[in-house]
């Protein structure tokens, strides 16, 4: 299964929403459809999930707390007061959902509603008069309130109101924008979320209130209308045409969550996960600020024809104040199998004077042509065919050694990865499929012989999710080769789309084991030999998602092994570890992972006082160029003048050459050349074994 196609329903929200004429400021109350929908959902989930639920009075107050944090999650509307008469679903939620009661729901989201108009209009109010802020008190404002306790009185938002807005015009401000500037920009963002609140329909609350209720039980099941069920189906034919990222919801902003191999944005450079959109824009006209829009509602502003241009103001995952944006741009298009497909190079390692050649061969998904090996095609293209092909070249090329890259490969299809284990193992299992009732699947290669049985090395990253970690899990348990880079995703789990009366559910059904009988859920694969990483397990992988499935193991199979790489482990690491410290590029992986983690755990408030925000940003900022000319004067390279410089002189780079996989300057490059000495150490140190045992 896909990480793309199996991503919290956050992220499936991406392609889904379309919002239709705005609907009157009466509450809404719930069709009788949803009412129906709401009982078919909670009969799914007790009879139908993985999980054994049991909807008890504390599965109740885990829904409704769930409620509650999607509507206000930051503690900035509502008043202890407005949920008071809302607490008895504290404890009843599961009989309002199982009996499709949703009446209660409802009138709790339109007080929240109704305390959000409030607020925006008394926000617009406050631009109308004219802002007259002095930045100069020692005041400051706490960035994250999830775990805020419920304000008793409106003066106390007021207060907490009279901060936000103040922040937002310092960040503005920071930017050398004037007062005119400001209020136009501010103005235009309350409106629109004040406009997009007078559009709400039943649909919108009957949605998330579902969410509320399915993701308190995991977060990759969820509810799709009959609207976004259609636009998942067309998002899953690859029909879209867009930049090819998976965004999510992050509070008020939205967050970069992974990026489509192959697709107009990983192309460009310009984007990473975890980077936050703070304005849109098409080729021409204004930049359109999406702080506090609806997901939906921004990808409907970055989507469009192939071919055209849309500009994102982004704030880079490393900054530490929303202040330090850049504009990108990037074309639209579509994404191809061929932009998907594998390929290979051959590196050269020099060693004691001499050049050693080992094959990488990057796998970006595992695809296969289903249209064409359904019609019974010879020549259909899939990932394992196209591997094998790069196998048999790197193999005339005589490489001593060959690298499976798939850092970021979100999965895909899991026969492939089946199939793709069977080009390195002479038969056997691949992977356990454990469903609700404890049945065990096992899946595995059943053709004799293999392609290639010399030193292998798998490549993984965080972003390496679902059919890569069941690859690199196999490898790993055969012996047959050693895993490189970080943890993965942790995404153990099969969802499977049922429809409904009234739209269709997204439902856990299974849960992935390695040959070992681990879970790959939660966890992940561990690697081998560990490599530094900018990406934050704590922000991005599965074990970030609320109420992910936990880890567990079931009863191994028998399998054969192939190989002990764990025995030549200590000097391995130790061969890594005496390179990585002469390695600018790992020093610097390394060093900026560290101050990263250091600046977010600081980094809990901003201060209002312009001129200590400023000497704080500097400050942070300085720290990240420090490091980033560390690591350009190790290499020759021009030293920035600013942090921010660092990513559009990548960008730049990709852009003008086309040649970053071929830098050995560029710090992505690193995981690579790293991961080609390794693998001659390993078939140094199994070679030397080999004609041990010989004596």
């Amino acid at each position: 299964m896909s990480l793309f196609a199996t991503l919290s329903r956050s992220v499936a929200l991406a392609v889904m929403l379309v919002i239709t004429s705005p609907a009157a400021l009466a509450q809404l109350e719930p069709t009788d459809e949803q009412r129906q929908a709401a009982v078919e959902i909670a009969d799914s989930l007790r009879y139908g999930h993985y999980a054994d639920i049991n909807f008890d009075e504390a599965w109740s107050q885990d829904a409704f707390q769930r409620y509650l944090d999607i509507l206000d999650g930051q503690r900035a509307y509502l008043l202890r007061g407005d949920i008071e008469p809302y607490r008895h679903l504290e404890n009843g939620m599961a009989d309002a959902i199982f009996s499709g009661d949703l009446d209660d729901a409802f009138a709790l989201y339109d007080t929240f509603s109704q305390r959000q108009r409030a607020r925006l209009e008394s926000l617009l109010a406050q631009l109308d008069e004219g802002l007259d802020f002095e930045f100069d008190s020692d005041e400051r404002l706490e960035i994250d309130r999830e775990d805020a306790q419920w304000a008793n009185r409106k003066s106390e938002l007021d207060e907490l109101w009279r901060k936000r807005l103040k922040n937002d015009a310092l960040t503005l401000a920071l930017t050398d924008q004037d007062n005119e500037q400001i209020e136009n920009n501010l103005r235009q963002r309350y409106q629109g979320q004040l406009t997009r609140i007078e559009q709400t329909e039943t649909e919108d609350v009957f949605g998330v209130l579902m969410a509320a209720v399915t993701s308190s039980i995991d977060p990759h099941t969820g509810y799709l209308s009959p609207r976004q069920g259609e636009s998942f189906d067309i998002q899953m034919s690859l029909s879209l045409e867009g930049i090819g990222a998976l965004l999510q919801s992050d509070g008020e902003y939205v967050k970069v969550a992974s990026l489509v191999p192959g697709g107009p944005a990983e192309r460009a450079g310009v984007l990473e996960p975890a980077d936050r959109i703070i304005a849109v824009g098409q080729e021409d006209g204004e930049m359109v600020n999406v702080v506090g829009m609806r997901l939906d509602n921004v990808v409907d502003l970055i989507r469009g024809p192939k071919g055209s241009i849309v500009r994102l103001d982004v704030v880079p995952a490393q900054a530490v104040d929303m202040t330090r944006s850049q504009t990108v741009e990037i074309t639209r298009d579509t994404v191809s199998l061929e932009d998907q497909a594998a390929h290979g190079e051959v590196i050269e390692v020099q060693r004691d004077g001499k050049p050693h050649r080992l094959g990488v061969i990057n796998i970006p998904t595992f695809y296969v042509d289903f249209d064409a090996w359904q019609a019974g095609e010879e020549e259909y293209r899939s990932t394992t065919r196209d591997v094998a092909r790069e196998i048999e070249r790197l193999k005339e090329e005589g490489v001593e050694g060959i690298v499976l890259d798939l850092r970021n490969n979100g999965g895909g299809a899991l026969q492939e990865a089946n199939s793709l284990i069977g080009l390195f193992i002479d038969r056997g299992p691949t992977v356990q499929v454990r469903d609700a009732q404890g049945r065990i699947q096992l899946y595995g290669d059943t053709e004799a012989g293999t392609l290639y049985d010399g030193p292998l090395g798998v490549l993984v990253n965080r972003l390496s999710a679902s059919a890569s970690e069941i690859f690199a899990g196999a490898i790993q348990d055969y012996g047959r080769g050693l895993v490189l880079g970080t943890s993965t995703f942790g995404k153990g789990t099969v969802q499977t789309l049922n429809d409904l009366s009234h739209g269709q559910i997204k439902l856990t059904r299974a849960k992935f084991y390695r040959i070992s009988g681990d879970s790959t859920q939660n966890r992940g694969v561990e690697p081998d030999i560990t490599f530094p990483s900018l990406l934050d397990p704590e922000r991005i992988g599965e074990s970030s998602l609320d109420n992910a499935l936990e880890w567990d193991t079931v009863q191994n199979v028998q399998y054969r092994r192939y190989g002990e790489p764990e025995t030549m482990l200590d000097k391995l690491i130790a061969q890594h570890d005496a390179r990585a410290q002469d390695n600018p590029n790992f020093r610097y992986l390394e060093r900026q992972s560290t101050l990263a983690r250091q600046l977010r755990e600081q980094h809990t408030s901003v201060s209002l006082n312009r001129e200590q925000r400023q000497r704080e940003m500097e400050a942070q900022e300085a720290e990240q160029l420090s490091l980033e000319n560390q690591r350009r004067r190790a290499l020759g390279l021009d030293e920035l003048e600013e942090w921010m410089d660092a990513r559009m002189d990548d960008s730049e780079e990709i852009e003008e050459t086309d040649a970053t996989e071929d830098d050995p300057t560029a710090v992505d490059r690193a995981y690579v050349l790293e991961s080609a000495e390794v693998l001659l150490d390993y078939a140094h140190l199994k070679e030397t074994q080999r004609l041990a045992a010989k004596r």
